[in-house]
């Protein structure tokens, strides 16, 4: 299992990659790099220095990460690795790029298909939620709060929000999403639009050591370091709400 020093190492990546971006973004912007260029020089570097640095300090660990995968010809021997870390160096890059704060970094270990510590840097805010430390759920609020893509709500999150006479709060990325339930800005975070693992690895780490509750969309457990890095839908929510919420789907 996770060590003390996992914990900690999954929280200062994250920060420290963050903090790199916005010292990144600032000199782009001041060169006139903009949109999907800065978005992607941004990848590129958080990537190298998050890759590196667990180079360092778990060198007998395997890696995921977005900016190293192709999809179709995927190295798979980390499928033999014990220990797995799965990486998202910008979850977010148009957030990234237009200045927003609503990006994040994830870091997560998986051992056994489970992650079991991780991160989740929001370097706009500043803040890093993370598993050795996890906040405390806030009160629930009534009626509850759905968050959803700003770009692409999907037709789930409107059938949960109907179930419960929910209101839809639209944000960015995903790690912003999920974290925004573990702050107590919104309740229930449900996807179904597709996602690959490193989407949503380190947010559910993080939102399952604060106590929430995390699954597929029919609340069936979530599996990670597969095969295939697809991972089509997610739902993090308060605990209370979970059986509404995946009834909402389920029954449709």
């Amino acid at each position: 299992m996770a060590t003390q020093d996992d914990h900690r190492l999954a929280r200062d990546l994250a920060q420290e990659a963050g903090q790199l971006l916005l010292r990144l973004r600032d000199q782009l912007l001041a060169e006139g790099v903009t949109g999907k260029e800065l978005g992607a020089r941004g990848d590129a570097a958080a990537h190298a220095l998050l890759v590196g640095r667990l180079a360092t300090e778990r060198p007998d660990d395997a890696v995921l990460s977005e900016e190293a995968t192709n999809v179709e010809h995927a190295d798979l021997s980390r499928l033999a690795a014990d220990r797995v870390w799965i990486i998202d160096p910008v979850d977010g890059t148009r957030e990234y790029g237009e200045a927003r704060s609503d990006w994040a970094v994830h870091v997560a270990l998986v051992e056994n298909h489970m992650p079991t510590a991780g991160a989740v840097a929001l370097p706009g805010l500043p803040l890093v939620l993370s598993t050795d430390d996890p906040p405390a759920l806030a009160p629930a609020v009534d009626p509850p709060r759905v968050v959803v893509s700003r770009s692409r709500p999907p037709a789930v999150a409107q059938q949960i929000a109907d179930a419960l006479a929910a209101e839809l709060i639209a944000m960015g990325s995903a790690g912003a999403k999920a974290m925004a339930v573990v702050r107590g800005e919104a309740e229930i975070y449900p996807h179904s639009g597709g996602q690959y693992e490193w989407d949503s690895c380190a947010p559910v780490a993080v939102a399952a050591a604060a106590g929430l509750h995390v699954s597929r969309i029919d609340g069936s457990p979530l599996a990670y370091n597969q095969a295939d890095v697809y991972l089509p839908d997610l739902l993090i929510c308060r605990p209370e709400l979970a059986p509404a919420a995946i009834a909402a789907v389920t029954d449709s």
